[in-house]
C-alpha cells in the first residue's frame, strides 16, 4: 500500500496515475484543507464526506477498518490528520510527500521501504529514497536519485504567457469568503472575494481555476486562488499537465526501487 502524504492538486494527479496502474493508495491532509483546485482535489473527500475526480471515487476515513473497507470497494481513502499519526497507523510499503511545503517537515528515509520526495525540500539518499522535479521546464517530472530538486523560486510557471499574475493572494489576514466560483469568468479588477471586508481583486482575465473555501483562515499574501488566461473550461475538471508529469516521476521512482503490489 502507498501513502501520499498532502491531497491537493499534486498529489491528487499523483494518485490518478498510481490508481489507474493498478495501486492500492491512501492519502492524507489537514482536517480544514487550503487546495486551491478543489475541484481536482481528493482533499474534497474531507469536508464533503466523498468527492470524484475525472471519474475515480474518494472518501473520508477516520479509522484504519474504514480504510480496509474503501480498499476492498476500490475507493481512495482521505484521512484527517493535521498530527501526522496515519503514517504509523497504516505502515505502508511506499510513502511520498506531495504536501509542497518546500521544506523537509519531518519525512525520514526510515519511514518506509520506499520513500519519495516531490518537490524542492527534500534530498534524495538522505532524507528519501527519490526527488521527484516540480519545477516547469526542460526537467519537469524527472526523478532526481541523488541530491535535490531545483530550490522554490516563488514565481510560479508560465501559462498562457502570464505567472505570477495568475494567482490570486490575500491582502491581509482574517476569514476568506468567496465570492465567485470555479469555473466563472472573470475579468482584470474583478472582486473575487473577500477577507473579511477587505475586497479581493482578480489580477488578469480568464477563467477562476481555483479558490479557497468558504472560512478559511488567511495570512497577508497567502495563495488563495488562481486564474487560467487560457479560458478552458475543462482545465477545471482535470488533473493539470504539471501534476501528471510529476506523477509519471513518481510511478519511475516507486517500480525504480522495486515497488509491487
Amino acid at each position: 500500500m502507498i501513502l501520499i502524504r498532502g491531497a491537493g492538486d499534486m498529489a491528487s494527479g499523483i494518485a490518478l496515475r498510481l490508481y489507474r496502474s493498478g495501486f492500492t493508495l491512501a492519502m492524507t491532509d489537514l482536517q480544514h484543507p487550503t487546495s486551491i483546485r478543489r475541484t481536482v482535489c481528493f482533499s474534497e473527500a474531507i469536508p464533503l464526506g466523498t468527492c470524484q475526480v475525472e471519474g475515480i471515487k474518494a472518501q473520508r476515513a477516520d479509522t484504519v477498518r474504514e480504510v480496509q473497507a474503501l480498499f476492498q470497494q476500490g475507493i481512495i481513502p482521505v484521512l484527517p490528520d493535521d498530527a501526522g499519526t496515519a503514517l504509523g497507523l497504516l505502515s505502508p510499503d511506499a510513502l511520498i510527500d506531495a504536501r509542497l511545503m518546500k521544506v523537509n517537515l519531518g519525512t525520514a528515509i526510515t519511514q518506509a521501504p520506499i520513500v519519495i520526495g516531490i518537490g524542492p525540500g527534500f534530498m534524495a539518499g538522505v532524507d528519501c529514497h527519490a526527488v521527484v522535479e516540480t519545477q516547469r521546464g526542460h526537467y519537469l517530472g524527472r526523478v532526481i536519485y541523488e541530491g535535490a530538486a531545483a530550490p522554490n523560486t516563488g514565481i510560479p510557471g508560465l501559462i498562457g504567457g502570464y505567472g505570477i499574475e495568475r494567482l490570486i493572494k490575500a491582502p491581509c489576514e482574517g476569514i476568506f469568503t468567496p465570492c465567485r466560483q470555479i469555473g466563472d469568468t472573470v475579468e482584470k479588477g474583478d472582486i473575487v472575494a473577500y477577507v473579511d471586508h477587505e475586497p479581493v481583486k482578480a489580477q488578469i482575465g480568464g477563467i477562476l481555476r481555483g479558490i479557497l473555501p468558504e472560512g478559511t483562515p488567511v495570512y497577508p499574501g497567502m495563495k488563495s486562488g488562481d486564474v487560467d488566461p487560457r479560458c478552458e473550461i475543462d482545465h477545471c475538471r482535470c488533473a493539470s499537465d504539471k501534476a501528471l508529469s510529476v506523477a509519471g516521476g513518481a510511478l519511475e521512482a516507486l517500480l525504480h526501487f522495486g515497488y509491487r503490489e
